[in-house]
């Protein structure tokens, strides 16, 4: 019956070049046989002068050590693969990683028999370092496939903690986990997914005067944030080391992806030169993530970090993917670099890390209230509602509004703000909530230059009325 035999690297000079082998044999020995009187030259590889089998050279059937079945007596089915895998010292051409136990055979058993990875490529994925900066929906799945895969050595940077809200998309962390760092979370997590690797926490936050130093130890760095100033700073240290940055975002039930490697393509900066203006793109703690989203990028960009170490495919240098969940389309879009881009074109005018939150500001709900908004505490709030003598306004969408809720408050959404302000008094005081304070001190702004006096603004917002007024109300 037809059977494949795989050979590693390290054999296929004597076969051709082969890495697989189609023979017909009944059992293992017969499946080596064959192999031998196809490729004498591997004869001297595989058997003592005596006929039996070198103690070096171990077989695999699926991911089972031949040795604990029975031996070359083991029954082959039609098409199985036979895994041929010898002791490997190193030598010309090979990298210096000291091989592979038989446990991390075991392990990786999935991968060896892929000839586009094969013995050397988990050896490259073992010697490999790679920085994930962020263990949020995209860092998480990325963390797992990477470990599970043996990229030798993982850096985690995080300096948050988990929060139950991070549950549904966080899938490096347990409802135990609420309230550990992220980073203790996930290098216990990763090391017990995979015992052969090493996992490297960094409880401190990504900034410009670590960068450097957290970057300089790993060969590329994987961007998992959710901000725009961090985003714009692991691209920056990635260009000015010389590393690939495998980049992922995500919105709503969309999500884009690349490779930005300025040896060879564009980088971040190419592609987008500046950042929008704070608070004009919305985090997804105010627009919302599908919770499976971030699984899907943040295992694209596992992929193609495990493709840049292995040397294989075709990795999203020079490319844009953009990938839509709700019509379930992809699309890759080619991207040029831009000669004139301050950070990697010809004339380059950025040649250290700047001041980040400067260049970008804050984004969306993270957006702090600006100073001067007059504001009550959600206290005040509670007795001005008590007493009937204030009209409560809350502006964001309806369907956070049918998640939680103020008793009492009239809803205007604040796209809506400008078209139904009418609606509100003038000689009433009227006190505007959100979820955070931010999007209502917006709109009382915006009041504000209609002419409206009256107007104040919940201070923490919905979020805040659930911490110090009603705990019944959910905090999302």
């Amino acid at each position: 019956m037809p059977v494949t035999v795989r050979l590693p690297t390290a054999l296929r000079a004597y076969a051709g070049q082969q890495a697989r082998v189609e023979v017909d044999a009944r059992t293992v020995g017969e499946a080596l046989d064959a192999l031998a009187r196809k490729h004498p030259d591997l004869r001297a590889h595989l058997y003592e002068d005596s006929g039996r089998l070198r103690s070096f050279v171990n077989l695999f059937l699926g991911d089972r050590d031949v040795r604990t079945l029975q031996g070359p007596q083991t029954p082959l089915r039609d098409g199985d693969t036979l895994l041929v895998v010898p002791s490997v010292a190193g030598g010309a051409g090979r990298l210096d990683t000291g091989g592979l136990s038989h446990e991390e055979i075991r392990h990786y058993s999935r991968h060896l028999i892929l000839p586009e990875i094969g013995l050397k490529g988990q050896e490259r994925l073992k010697a490999a370092k790679v920085l994930l900066v962020g263990t949020g929906g995209l860092g998480a799945p990325a963390a797992l496939y990477l470990a599970a895969a043996g990229v030798g050595t993982l850096g985690i940077v995080d300096f948050d903690v988990v929060d139950r809200s991070n549950l549904h998309r966080q899938v490096l962390f347990g409802d135990a986990d609420v309230g550990r760092p992220k980073v203790d979370a996930a290098v216990d997590r990763l090391r017990g997914l995979n015992p052969h690797i090493e996992v490297v926490g960094h409880d401190v936050r990504f900034e410009a005067r670590n960068a450097h130093d957290l970057l300089r130890d790993y060969d590329m760095v994987l961007d998992g944030t959710d901000n725009f100033p961090t985003r714009y700073l692991v691209n920056d240290v990635s260009v000015l080391q010389g590393k690939p940055n495998v980049y992922a975002s995500i919105f709503r039930f969309e999500g884009q992806a690349s490779v930005f490697d300025a040896r060879r393509g564009p980088c971040y900066r190419c592609l987008y030169r500046s950042p929008p203006p704070p608070g004009l793109v919305p985090s997804c703690a105010e627009g919302g993530v599908l919770g499976v989203l971030p699984g899907i990028m943040g295992s694209i960009q596992a992929a193609e970090a495990i493709k840049l170490i292995v040397g294989r495919g075709e990795p999203l240098v020079g490319k844009l993917l953009l990938f839509d969940a709700l019509s379930m389309e992809f699309t890759r879009l080619q991207l040029a670099k831009d000669p004139g881009c301050p950070l990697c074109g010809k004339d380059a005018t950025i040649t250290e890390l700047v001041d980040y939150e400067e260049f970008c500001g804050v984004r969306g709900e993270d957006e702090e209230v600006p100073e001067g908004i007059p504001s009550l505490s959600p206290a005040e709030v509670k007795a001005r509602l008590d007493r009937k003598d204030v009209v409560l306004v809350d502006v964001r969408e309806p369907h956070e509004a049918d998640i939680a809720r103020i008793p009492g408050a009239k809803l205007i959404p604040l796209g809506e703000v400008a078209r139904r302000a009418a609606e509100l008094p003038q000689d009433r005081d009227v006190v505007l909530h959100c979820r955070s304070g931010v999007r209502s001190a917006k709109a009382l702004q915006f009041l504000q230059t209609l002419g409206f006096k009256r107007v104040w603004n919940l201070d923490g917002g919905i979020l805040a009325w659930s911490d110090e007024v009603d705990p019944s109300v959910p905090k999302y």
